[in-house]
């Protein structure tokens, strides 16, 4: 009996310290898992009236004749101007199908575009700029 409870005590004392060494090695999550974020809102508190100034990008400037027959206001800042811009050439389809980066402009967007045939999807930012007066 001693013997078959020594030999029981040393198998159960290996498996206990089996299970602790695996319990404390960091194992990565299986790959076909996905993680989950909880969605946190916050809410401010409206007590104090806002004190800081729209500037840069944000900023209604006063716009060109040209930009104006465009975007339909006087004065604007230059992301309204571009969100509507880009609105006018989704609307009229002036992208190019084969190349979507490339903008064919009409006698509207020439009259904002420097007189150009096709601009860049990128060169739009910097051709507006002139028609933003100070």
């Amino acid at each position: 009996m001693a013997l078959s409870f020594g030999l029981v005590s040393s198998i159960l004392a290996a498996e206990t310290a089996s299970t602790h060494t695996l319990a404390f090695r960091p194992q990565a999550p299986p790959s076909r898992l996905r993680m989950v974020r909880a969605v946190t809102s916050a809410t401010v508190s409206q007590s104090q009236p806002s004190t800081t100034k729209i500037r840069g990008i944000m900023k209604p400037r006063k716009v060109s004749p040209e930009m104006q027959a465009l975007v339909g206001v006087p004065e604007i800042s230059r992301t309204q101007a571009l969100k509507l811009i880009w609105a006018y050439i989704k609307d009229n389809n002036l992208q190019d199908p084969e190349n979507k980066r490339v903008i064919k402009c009409d006698e509207t967007l020439k009259k904002v575009f420097a007189g150009r045939d096709q601009v860049g999807m990128l060169e739009i930012a910097g051709l507006i700029s002139p028609h933003f007066l100070k």
